[in-house]
């Protein structure tokens, strides 16, 4: 099994910054196209970002391009996500989750493994 745990979320001011860490212990994580995903208070879950197991191949959704950086160190078995210019609109509970493959997805169904989440809440 695979076990994946966020951390690394809390309260910002708009404008500011966080970066959100995802541990991953179990298999080998290298092995794994990783993604992060978030969910609003009434809304579905969301693609946040993605990257390939090697790191070659990242991909964002519309709202985080620019904003959002996802990086991953296979060494030390860590995925991030950095998150500048905070919004309100990017308060949510953020999810790391893993696949097995190479294929980055923004499909949440493509993705096998899930952590339990980190809050991020943005004020205005």
């Amino acid at each position: 099994q695979v076990q994946l745990v966020e951390s690394g979320g809390g309260l910002v001011q708009a404008g500011g910054s966080l970066r959100l860490s995802c541990a991953v212990s179990g298999r080998t994580f290298s092995r794994y196209a990783m993604g992060w995903f978030r969910q609003a208070p009434g809304k579905e879950r969301e693609f946040v970002a993605a990257i390939s197991w090697i790191g070659g191949t990242t991909n964002y959704a519309d709202s985080t391009k620019g904003r959002f950086t996802v990086s991953r160190d296979n060494a030390k078995n860590t995925l991030y996500l950095q998150m500048n210019s905070l919004k309100p609109e990017d308060t949510a509970m953020y999810y790391c989750a893993a696949r097995t493959g190479a294929v980055v997805h923004i499909e949440a169904e493509k993705y096998d493994y899930w952590g339990q989440g980190t809050q991020v809440t943005v004020s205005s």
